[in-house]
């Protein structure tokens, strides 16, 4: 019987603060047992995170867009089933990478920790795609954060599949009519 494993490891991003991890995941001819959390295995990286207040699972169809959305908690987003394009923006004005883009492939045993003030957003690229969402605080209507639109031509985010945007099957009119990102900077200076 062939067993492979793959061990925890993590990647800084573009992004100040992003991290990729890759979670330990043990495959043998039944199938693969993954990871979703340990504490231990970020601990052991030097990356210390609070305790989750609440986690969400979204389902969504193949080209579906969601974000980008900015709230004021960190996030750990992972994909349980299927897979997703995650594009992440940095709309923190005082970093040093504000307004840098960054993108990743997500499949199951992959994760993204999303620092406060980054928004965090995924186009579905299988049916049925379940992205999760770890957040360090509850969320709650009208807490602080920001958002921009995931159609914004100047942040131009390379989404693998054609959007419709008069589609709200595939975004919403809150995402489709969230800000540009040149009207938040406008905002910030």
């Amino acid at each position: 019987m062939s067993i492979e494993i793959v061990e925890f490891a993590v990647a800084p991003g573009r992004i100040d603060d992003l991290i990729v991890a890759t979670v330990k995941q043990v495959t043998d001819p039944r199938g693969t047992i993954r990871e979703l959390f340990r504490r231990s295995a970020f601990e052991a990286v030097g990356i210390e995170l609070a305790p989750f207040g609440q986690i969400n699972v979204t389902e969504s169809g193949r080209g579906v867009i969601r974000g980008m959305h900015a709230e004021q908690m960190t996030k750990l987003v992972s994909v349980a089933s299927g897979e997703a394009f995650g594009a992440y923006v940095d709309l923190r004005p005082d970093s040093p990478t504000y307004g840098v883009v960054e993108t990743t492939a997500l499949r199951p045993g992959v994760q993204v920790l999303v620092p406060a003030g980054v928004a965090n957003g995924f186009q579905a690229l299988t049916d049925r795609c379940q992205y999760v969402y770890c957040f360090d605080a509850e969320w709650v209507p009208g807490m602080a954060g920001r958002s921009c639109t995931p159609l914004d031509d100047q942040l131009a985010i390379p989404w693998p599949l054609p959007i419709d945007p008069t589609d709200q099957s595939q975004i919403s009119a809150k995402d489709r009519g969230a800000p540009r990102f040149a009207q938040l900077s406008e905002e910030d200076s």
